[in-house]
């Protein structure tokens, strides 16, 4: 899955989609998506990823307390 970073831009491949799914993970694992050779995957924040569309991520994905 491809998310986008909100302050640069710039795609970035989900590696771990269940710690994307997790509202008690605050980071995912992914690499950008520049240029011809894949970087290293690294930490990325939850909060700082956003849909190519604009949309912000869903709230039960960032906050265990989406319910309260």
């Amino acid at each position: 899955m491809f998310l986008q970073e909100t302050k640069t831009g710039h795609l970035v491949e989900i590696l771990d989609l269940k710690a994307l799914f997790d509202p008690f993970q605050e980071q995912v694992t992914g690499r950008y998506n520049i240029g011809e050779e894949l970087p290293e995957p690294e930490p990325f924040t939850k909060a700082g990823l956003g849909f190519p569309s604009g949309e912000a991520l869903p709230r039960c994905w960032l906050d265990p307390h989406y319910r309260d």
